[in-house]
């Protein structure tokens, strides 16, 4: 046995030290070194008891002949072009499927936003891994695995965060999955979820709390008790967990369980935050108990495991760290929207076609909550469903201009008085100074920046119109012109004549208004020739994303950190950084088509892999026998 001094939580070291060895104490442990060994990796774990120790000697979570196990999985190594948020492409077809990121701690449930391109299996992507690693094998793992149900978990949180993932997806790099048979996987997930697990999977790489980073092979390695005695209780605590979470997430507009903003939410059925959160609380102590009963820990083991992991229960949590070199994935946490940005933005989701008006007047049934292995559905259930008539129909372009029948305001109150809500004051003003930055903040996720409603303005911001990217089509500029700008072009020009006529009868507040409509109609002719310049070459195309598809357009946007990135894209585009976008080939068709000779993932991109030409293989070079010394 050999004697250790447990100092590290004591304020006066030195105090402490010499209290020890004087007379002993609490701080002074014996251990015996060799069972360091007793626990994988061999951590210098001297202050477990004998009954943690215990704990590991039983069968390891990874068992194949169980159906237990853990992967790693696909990283692209160029996540903007590969990866999207949900709601950019038209849908997603054969072409996108879920991509189950590691995303922050939320133990259960995840809104898992991210879609991948995995068109004929991933060709593209594996192409392209290939020529940057030589085998795509390097970052495409676990494949055998993909579009199964399992478990997710971020390598990186305050604690091991095993999430429900739903089938019908491709795990990640950074969202690492496990697996075990569909009739344990619920109480696994409910096991796993204990602060015992996040605990013992912790130690046996020597750190816990913030520093821990749960890999798959310290997952593989957790001791795994058998919990026939709680399975019903396991999986009913793990269900019910996932439920309150993706109750919380239905008040999030960016999130697949949306259905409507906080202040609407209770019309839905019963919605206390604060309650949810308490019995989330409750739920996570019950699993706690069971874990230290199955694992035979007891209460002192329980009190060093708090002491350990403490911050684990904060649910804001760390993020997880960027997945590998090139990927563009974070979830940053955002600042909760207030209930009144929230409202409007709603409205204008509704007005835009985008969101379902009746779930807040009754006049639309609840959709019905989904199986956590449900695959993700293409829209939230509070979007309006495919087939039904929207709050108003038009183009995808609506303006801000008052007394205009598609002005935005306006329409927005329309909305909220049909819903029988108290409209706020000065919308207009919101519209006009705030609305587009918070829109811009909650449409960006994952270092990805995808807003829907693009703000399209005079040099000024006098006038705007409203585009909405789900309609974008290689009309949408024409339509603008003509729609909008010809028309408010002529209304200006004619109340600019009709003061220009009245020459010397001009009082001083006709001159002031003379100088303000001269100026004002000179700024929509520039847009109007702008609009007509783009969209003599402007093809669009969904699957590129919003900051490719937005990037033409950056002299009409004002916002000017957006503007800046997307003036940023498009000088990268033109010099050919992203030749793989659809907006590439459609500008500069013959450079992109002489790089598909060379490249084979641009030539799959574009569907022109008859132009990709193979190389000839470099000759092996025989090295021949030594002269025999003479």
């Amino acid at each position: 046995m050999t004697t250790f001094l447990n100092l590290l939580s004591e304020p006066d070291k030195q105090a402490a030290l010499a209290g020890a060895v004087k007379h002993g104490g609490r701080q002074v442990i014996r251990f015996d070194p060799a069972d360091f060994c007793k626990i994988p990796g061999s951590p210098f774990a001297y202050w477990v008891s004998g009954r943690v120790l215990e704990a590991y000697e039983g069968q390891k979570y990874d068992d194949e002949d169980h159906g237990r196990g853990t992967r790693c999985g696909l990283g692209t190594l160029d996540d903007f072009r590969f990866i999207r948020l949900f709601w950019e492409p038209k849908a997603r077809g054969d072409v996108w499927v879920t991509y189950f990121h590691g995303g922050v701690f939320s133990r259960f449930y995840d809104n898992f936003p991210l879609i991948v391109n995995w068109y004929d299996s991933g060709k593209e992507i594996k192409t392209f891994v290939e020529s940057k690693v030589g085998s795509a094998s390097r970052k495409v793992q676990g494949e055998d695995k993909y579009f199964q149900p399992g478990f997710v978990f971020p390598r990186r949180t305050k604690g091991f965060s095993p999430k429900f993932m739903p089938r019908g997806g491709i795990f990640s790099t950074g969202g690492q999955a496990g697996f075990a048979p569909p009739e344990e996987l619920a109480q696994t997930v409910g096991l796993l979820a204990s602060q015992a697990c996040t605990f013992l999977i912790s130690l046996s790489q020597g750190r816990t709390g913030d520093a821990a980073q749960f890999e798959v092979g310290l997952v593989k390695r957790l001791p795994w008790p058998p919990f026939q005695k709680f399975e019903k209780q396991l999986a009913t605590l793990a269900y019910r967990s996932w439920s309150l979470r993706r109750t919380l997430d239905t008040t999030e507009e960016t999130s697949a369980a949306y259905l409507l903003p906080g202040v609407l939410r209770s019309r839905l059925g019963e919605f206390d935050t604060c309650a949810i959160e308490s019995e989330l609380e409750e739920i996570q102590d019950e699993l706690d108990k069971i874990a230290l009963q199955l694992y035979a820990l007891e209460e002192t083991d329980c009190a060093l495991i708090n002491q350990q992991i403490a911050a684990s229960h904060d649910v804001t949590g760390e993020d997880d760290a960027a997945e590998e070199e090139g990927s563009d994935i974070d979830d940053g946490n955002q600042a909760g929207a207030s209930a009144t940005d929230a409202l409007l933005s709603w409205a204008v989701g509704v007005v835009f076609g985008r969101f379902d008006w009746r779930l807040a007047t009754g006049d639309r049934q609840v959709p019905r909550e989904p199986d956590p292995f449900d695959p993700l559905p293409d829209k939230s259930p509070g979007m309006l469903p495919e087939g039904t008539a929207p709050f108003l129909s038009h183009d995808g372009i609506l303006v801000d201009d008052k007394g205009h029948p598609h002005d935005v305001s306006h329409l927005v109150e329309e909305v909220l008085l049909r819903v029988d809500v108290a409209v706020p004051d000065n919308i207009r003003r919101w519209l006009q100074r705030d609305f587009f930055a918070f829109h811009l903040q909650r449409y960006s996720k994952s270092r990805r920046k995808a807003p829907v409603y693009w703000p399209l303005s005079t040099v000024s911001g006098s006038y705007t119109l409203w585009v909405y990217y789900p309609r974008l089509s290689s009309e949408t500029l024409y339509a603008a012109v003509n729609d909008f700008v010809e028309p408010k072009v002529k209304d200006v020009g004619e109340q600019v004549a009709a003061l220009r006529n009245k020459a010397a009868a001009r009082t001083r507040e006709d001159e002031k208004q003379f100088e303000i409509l001269q100026a004002f109609e000179l700024e929509l002719i520039e847009m109007r020739d702008t609009l007509l310049e783009l969209a003599s070459t402007y093809r669009p195309n969904h699957d590129d994303g919003v900051q490719i598809s937005a990037a033409p357009l950056w002299p009409l946007f004002r916002h000017k950190s957006w503007q800046k990135l997307l003036k940023d894209t498009w000088a990268k585009l033109a010099k050919g950084d992203y030749d793989w976008a659809h907006l590439s080939r459609n500008y500069w068709p013959d450079r992109v088509r002489e790089k598909c000779k060379l490249d084979r993932s641009l030539a799959i991109a574009h569907d022109l892999e008859e132009l990709y030409v193979e190389p000839e293989a470099n000759p092996k070079k025989t090295r021949g026998r030594k002269k025999a010394d003479t």
